[in-house]
């Protein structure tokens, strides 16, 4: 393969012709952490927008890479219209960063009497549970997504929304926290709470000890016998709200699945990286969600690739044994053998993901010799992306 990367005779992922679909309305880039997500949806982002289509990116990235990216001094969980995008096609392009806390907050004020909102807010059992409780970023990134959905289809201001997800563990958890928010909302839930503490304080901290591994290591900051007091309130308070967060995710998780979403998943050129999309672009087709195809950020490429990385590596042994004093020349063929290697090994791990998936459309991404940090930057890398 010699450096060339996949056989050009396999798929070759459109991305130009994702973002001018007009009936795709949402994208979703997904993948392993440390892989590109984040410049990839900003990227699609930016490059839709000079398109000529009106584009919110929301990222999950704490590391605010997205809004350097971008020209913004920060992002906040209320999209910020982004300067310097050419909207001479008539395209605009907006960004925000997902605030967990925010989001629940808006989802408790806009689904609550005002009394019982400003109830809920001030307990400081809804306050653990909203900042730190496991999954809650993945929960609050399908409500936003649902919010700015129902923004777009009521105002018309954005007709493409690029999600970047979650940075997780697993790459699965934000295509499964719809199902696993329903799980954790439902009357299950309000029972083990509520009907301990109707049998007495005693029973109450007996059962809710048992249940404890629900809400993690949460609890442990609501301490002495004020506890008891603050989880009755907050379920009592909440309580008319659990169905509408129930079906709020059974619609998102249905959103999903819908013909105007599009999964992009990202992937370095690393085993570990490509093995993790393998079993995501296997899940969505279990789950019946609409894959594009996949996305391989940091590939190697070589200027002269019809030198191998072992004839530049015997060809530096050999001038080095006759003339020494070339270390120029010995130099700049080492380096070439050792970029060549690694652009065989990239190759053919794309080449098994390709022979092991052969109907995914796949599109490498070169390496930069930088850090993405301006619009220029993500220009080009939109530019690779659409090949």
């Amino acid at each position: 393969m010699a450096g060339r990367g996949r056989d050009p005779e396999l798929p070759a992922f459109d991305i130009d012709a994702l973002v001018g679909d007009a009936s795709i309305g949402i994208i979703v880039c997904c993948g392993a952490g440390g892989v590109g997500k984040t410049t990839t949806a900003a990227a699609l982002g930016l490059r839709a927008a000079e398109a000529g289509r009106r584009v919110v990116v929301l990222t999950i990235d704490p590391a605010r890479r997205l809004a350097q990216s971008l020209g913004l001094t920060e992002l906040d969980n209320t999209p910020r219209p982004v300067v310097g995008v050419d909207e001479s096609t008539g395209g605009s392009l907006d960004a925000m960063m997902l605030d967990m806390k925010r989001t629940f907050d808006d989802v408790v004020e806009a689904h609550a009497a005002p009394d019982k909102a400003a109830q809920i807010l001030a307990n400081p059992f809804y306050q653990a549970v909203s900042s730190s409780f496991a999954g809650t970023q993945e929960y609050m990134a399908m409500e936003k997504l649902g919010q700015l959905r129902a923004e777009a289809d009521r105002t018309g201001i954005w007709d493409l929304i690029v999600v970047d997800t979650p940075p997780s563990r697993s790459a699965l958890d934000f295509l499964d926290a719809p199902k696993r928010l329903g799980s954790f909302l439902d009357g299950r839930f309000i029972r083990l709470l509520s009907a301990p503490a109707k049998a007495g304080g005693r029973a109450y901290l007996k059962v809710f000890t048992a249940g404890v591994s629900l809400a993690t290591n949460t609890v442990g900051k609501i301490l002495g016998g004020q506890m008891l007091a603050d989880v009755q309130t907050f379920v009592a308070a909440l309580d008319t709200m659990f169905g509408g967060f129930r079906e709020r995710a059974d619609v998102t998780y249905a959103l999903l699945k819908e013909d105007s979403t599009a999964f992009v998943v990202v992937a370095a050129p690393e085993r570990d990286a490509l093995r993790e999309a393998a079993y995501f672009v296997d899940r969505l087709a279990r789950e019946g969600m609409p894959l594009a195809g996949l996305v391989v950020n940091r590939v190697q490429r070589l200027a002269a690739v019809t030198l191998g990385g072992g004839k530049a590596i015997d060809a530096a042994e050999q001038l080095e044994a006759v003339s020494p004093e070339a270390r120029l020349t010995i130099g700049m063929l080492q380096l070439h053998g050792e970029l060549a290697e690694t652009a065989e090994r990239q190759g053919a791990r794309v080449q098994r993901f390709a022979t092991g998936h052969p109907g995914t459309p796949i599109r490498e991404v070169p390496a930069e010799a930088t850090d993405i940090h301006d619009l220029d930057g993500l220009r080009a890398i939109g530019a690779a992306l659409g090949g």
